[in-house]
């Protein structure tokens, strides 16, 4: 009995047999264990680590192509493709700003000196005539010539390029036949001229110190620089500021419009002269023009002139009844009917 070999079973007391640990095989490369439960990243085989460091690239890219919408955005134009345009757009806008705010005119003669030099630029404002607006007296205005006033003038021939940017406004044109005045009188008023003034509108004075030095308010000589006009409706009288060196409303008394110039052949008025830049200055109305210039209409002057002599009668008749009038009876004291 005590050769028996010593052996436990399973359950049984007794020092428990001691077998060989089995070696554990190597994990292959290419086995990606999964994810344990606590979180604890597993082992990463090479082959699957090339193939996520790939797709992680990609989607960098994808990202850096969209905007914020999810769009891919837009290629910006080079300038050179954008310039055409840009440059459409601003003759667009040159051409409305010419034909309905400001245009530039050029001016071509010594009639407006001292206040416009020959080869100023000035801007007139086109605006104000659309809505309604008419010229005042002491303005500076640019008119269409009225009835060949620039007849025998000579006139300089543009080149193909200046013809294209007049036409557009960014440079005066060559091509209208446009003049350069004062306005001294507007519809309604009487102006006249005697000696060598001053000029008078409405019977009153004018106190002009924008005339040129050494000339005087009036021209004297036969041809028209002695006058007493009215001004028609619709209307104006124009003259310059170097008097004795413009051919204005005084010496065109004998064409169709008798000198004066229809509102309606107006541009627009001077506002401002903008080159060169050391001429530049605004053009007001000259203070000479805020005094009451207005001609007293007939009825007004008539009622003025009526208001004394029903006083009068008022005071003669010492509060005696008024004869009772009869039929047939003009209503005139001392007659009968009407003869």
């Amino acid at each position: 009995m005590g050769d028996l070999a010593v052996g436990a079973r399973s359950g049984q007391d007794g020092p428990e047999e001691q077998r060989p640990a089995e070696p554990v095989p190597p994990a292959a490369e290419d086995t990606v264990p999964a994810e344990s439960d606590s979180g604890a990243p597993g082992l990463v085989g090479s082959g699957s680590g090339s193939s996520g460091t790939g797709s992680g690239d990609s989607g960098d890219d994808t990202a850096r192509d969209l905007d914020e919408s999810g769009h891919k955005p837009r290629k910006q134009r080079s300038f050179w493709k954008e310039l055409p345009l840009l440059i459409g757009i601003a003759l667009v806008l040159a051409l409305l700003i010419k034909t309905f705010l400001v245009q530039a005119f050029s001016i071509p003669s010594d009639s407006m000196q001292h206040t416009l030099e020959q080869g100023d630029r000035v801007l007139v404002d086109k605006l104000t005539p659309w809505f309604g607006s008419e010229p005042e007296r002491g303005e500076v205005v640019v008119f269409h010539d009225p009835a060949d006033w620039l007849a025998g003038e000579p006139t300089v021939e543009p080149n193909p390029v200046q013809r294209v940017l007049g036409w557009i406004g960014l440079m005066p044109s060559a091509n209208e036949k446009d003049l350069i005045k004062r306005v001294i009188g507007v519809g309604g008023d009487t102006i006249e001229c005697n000696g060598t003034g001053p000029l008078k509108v409405n019977g009153k004075a004018l106190d002009e110190p924008y005339v040129y030095a050494g000339n005087t308010p009036c021209s004297v000589d036969d041809q028209g620089g002695q006058f007493k006009v009215t001004v028609p409706t619709g209307k104006i009288w124009v003259m310059g500021d170097h008097r004795q060196n413009s051919l204005d409303s005084r010496y065109h008394q004998e064409d169709k419009n008798a000198g004066f110039v229809p509102v309606d052949n107006v541009v627009g008025r001077a506002i401002v002269v903008a080159w060169p830049p050391t001429r530049w200055d605004t053009l007001p109305i000259p203070d000479t023009f805020d005094q009451n210039l207005s001609a007293a209409a007939p009825g007004a002057l008539g009622l003025a002139g009526a208001v004394p002599l029903v006083l009068w009668r008022r005071r003669r008749a010492g509060g005696r009844p008024a004869a009772p009038v009869t039929v047939g009876n003009s209503g005139v004291p001392g007659s009968g009917t009407a003869g």
